[in-house]
């Protein structure tokens, strides 16, 4: 730090909790309060001794049967304006606290181990990091989705500015960006397990890991700068308001305040494991430690502890037992440190000047633990100066896939004067968007030209296809009809056909699952696996189109039935998760049927309020509406959007903290087709 600059010194001491202090977190009220959590298994307020410069216990807080790891603040609610506490714990669960109880509000279960990091967002949402590799995204009392990608424990998360994005720091040494639910980038650069992750702005942030090092990263993926200075494991990382200047605490038995870039102080604790910190509002730093004591450091003269106490500090430090074979070095065994040969050995050099014999000693000593524990070999420079058409293709027919003439959402003849209040006929919808029209004649004819190079085994009788036209017919003129169990066992043998000429059975299939009988033959239980992994494996993104579209378009009309909806239900995790991958593609027709598809599950959740079904279907849509073009498929889209959130608030805040609103709002000022930006300010004013 440069001569003359104030430095931090002990503001106060403040024991309470009997075990080591493991998480610190900023309190919304009363103003310049904090929250600590321990191993000792309580939760303890802190409020300022105003005007002293002290801190007084308000609450003891107690719900976790085993440590508690982590905390952070919920924001202000109407109903709970001086917002939640949220504490993480070993024994899986996490407790939510209002700041005048003792007890738990409630409490949050579903991770499988330790509950190691949290995150609170915009209205009211919950990020949670785990030892059993995953995070969760919580609203209220539910869980609204698990983010799966990491291998090894996520022992950091947070949310970032920018609505529905969130960051994941593992033990297997990267960090992720989630949008929505669903993995964007994966940030590689840290040699061991990241500890924290701090926020610096909406498009950088800070990560620090066991490796002793902290990164400062571009939400674009870049690493702009790597900092250095302690020499063990960093565990927490904290930054100052309106700044980018930052905190870092370590098992190196230090608290380090960095400006500008560099390590501007190092304060010694007496205390191994130095666990977390956070900074209060006027700049404060607050410590947790292994010995259970919290520390306050300050700028502010006047609030300074008295000499007394400092001497007292200071003695502290002085009598801290320090382990006899790692000294200050944490977990590096002292006797196996090398010897002067290294020094002759390649490795990374930097360039280090130093004129004072005692400083040469020291900076050799960090040269030979820099070599230990990264490889990287230190020189040192001993001077004074420091340097430093008409025919039949599925994926392409435009009549396959657009809707009939009387638009099923609106209708074809329905008058709304322009000056009239826009009402809203588009959501939320109440029955199954499906894929109806169909040339029976090309389609046939397409099935028997491709017949012809169908395998032998594969191929259909004269009789066969005589079958398929027959069930083609009364599938398309709505006769009462019921196929029999021989045409059935027919049309699952053509859709068995090879991947490249069984487009038209597919066809035939789309068309037939609308019939109650059929529907309920192919997507019973017994039955309804087969068919549904079938499907899903022609969704391939490396498949062929044609199958991909009349895959989905058959996904989408199955449901129309009961046994059809059922089916949809209970593959919808597996099913979406395959479907979503095609979002890439420039296939305006496959882009119509997912969004149907999305719409059609819609439909189900509004009727059922499955707040973790809608939470899916939220992240599907606010993937998809990132590169779809097509207004149509934005449309239904919209409606699938509308569907979910009308009449349920949990799904309104949801949405809102995946950032949909800020998505669609470009969709309310298109002119044609109208129905789009209709729908899109009737969102806006839901949300």
């Amino acid at each position: 730090m440069a001569s003359g600059a104030t430095r931090y010194r002990l503001s106060c001491s403040l024991p309470g909790h009997e075990l080591d202090v493991r998480g610190l977190v900023c309190c919304l009220y009363p103003p310049g309060a904090f929250v600590s959590v321990s191993r000792d298994r309580t939760t303890r307020l802190w409020a300022p001794d105003s005007p002293n410069r002290g801190f007084t216990e308000m609450h003891c807080m107690s719900g976790h049967s085993n440590f508690v790891s982590c905390v952070c603040i919920i924001p202000s609610s109407d109903m709970y304006p001086h917002g939640l506490i949220a504490t993480g714990g070993n024994d899986h669960n996490i407790c939510i606290f209002s700041l005048d109880s003792p007890v738990p509000l409630y409490i949050l279960k579903g991770h499988k181990n330790t509950v190691c990091s949290l995150s609170s967002g915009k209205f009211g949402t919950l990020l949670s990091g785990s030892w059993d590799t995953t995070a969760k995204v919580w609203l209220n009392d539910k869980c609204m989705m698990t983010l799966q990608g990491h291998t090894a424990a996520v022992w950091a998360v947070k949310i970032l500015p920018e609505q529905g994005l969130m960051l994941t720091g593992s033990a297997d040494r990267t960090i992720k960006l989630w949008k929505a639910g669903r993995c964007e980038r994966t940030f590689s650069g840290h040699e061991d397990c990241v500890r924290g992750l701090a926020i610096l702005s909406e498009t950088e942030f800070l990560s620090c890991a066991n490796d002793a090092s902290i990164r400062r990263w571009q939400i674009t993926g870049e690493c702009l700068e790597v900092y250095y200075g302690h020499t063990n494991y960093i565990y927490s990382i904290s930054v100052f308001p309106n700044c980018k200047d930052f905190v870092t605490t370590a098992e190196d038995r230090s608290l380090r305040i960095w400006k500008h870039g560099e390590c501007a102080q190092t304060i010694r604790l007496p205390a191994q494991s130095i666990w977390c910190c956070c900074v209060l509002d006027n700049g404060d730093i607050v410590v947790g430690a292994s010995d259970g004591i919290i520390r306050v450091f300050t700028e502010s003269e006047d609030r300074t502890a008295s000499a007394e106490e400092i001497k007292a500090f200071e003695k502290e430090l002085s009598q801290a037992t320090i382990d006899s074979k790692t000294g200050d070095l944490g977990d590096i065994n002292a006797e196996q440190l090398p010897g002067r040969e290294h020094l002759n050995e390649p490795g990374k050099y930097f360039s280090v000047s130093s004129s004072k014999n005692a400083t040469i000693f020291v900076l050799l000593i960090v040269s030979i633990v820099l070599f230990i524990k990264f490889k990287v070999l230190v020189c040192f420079s001993f001077c004074f100066v420091c340097t430093g058409g008409g025919r039949y293709v599925p994926s392409s027919s435009v009549s396959s896939n657009t809707l009939p003439t009387a638009d099923p959402f609106t209708g074809n003849s329905a008058y709304r004067s322009a000056a009239s209040k826009t009402v809203n006929i588009y959501f939320p919808k109440k029955e199954a968007v499906t894929f109806d029209q169909a040339n029976p004649t090309q389609i046939l004819g397409k099935l028997k030209e491709l017949n012809g190079t169908a395998p032998e085994e594969k191929k259909l009788t004269e009789d066969d296809l005589i079958l398929l036209e027959k069930i083609l017919s009364l599938i398309c003129n709505s006769s009462s009809e019921k196929p029999t169990a021989q045409q059935l066992q027919i049309l699952w043998k053509a859709i068995n056909w090879p991947e490249d000429i069984v487009f038209p059975a597919l066809d035939i299939l789309r068309l037939s699952i609308k019939h109650p009988s059929v529907n309920e033959n192919f997507c019973n239980e017994k039955e309804g696996a087969q068919l549904s992994s079938h499907l899903i494996n022609l969704l391939n993104p490396k498949g062929k189109p044609a199958n991909q579209l009349l895959a989905l378009r058959t996904f989408c009309n199955c449901f129309v039935g009961q046994a059809g909806q059922k089916l949809m239900m209970s593959q919808r995790e597996s099913l979406m998760s395959h479907a979503i991958e095609l979002k890439s593609g420039s296939n305006k027709n496959i882009h119509i049927a997912l969004a149907t598809l999305t719409l059609n599950y819609s439909v189900c959740f509004h009727k059922d309020h499955n707040i973790e079904g809608k939470a899916q279907c939220l992240s599907v849509i606010s993937t998809i509406l990132e590169v779809v073009q097509d207004l149509e498929a934005t449309f239904r889209l919209l409606v699938a959007l509308g569907t979910l959130i009308s009449d349920d608030s949990n799904a309104v805040q949801l949405a809102k903290s995946l950032g949909v609103d800020a998505q669609i709002k470009k969709y309310a000022s298109v002119s044609e087709p109208a129905k789009v930006s209709e729908c899109c300010r009737l969102i806006l004013n839901l949300l």
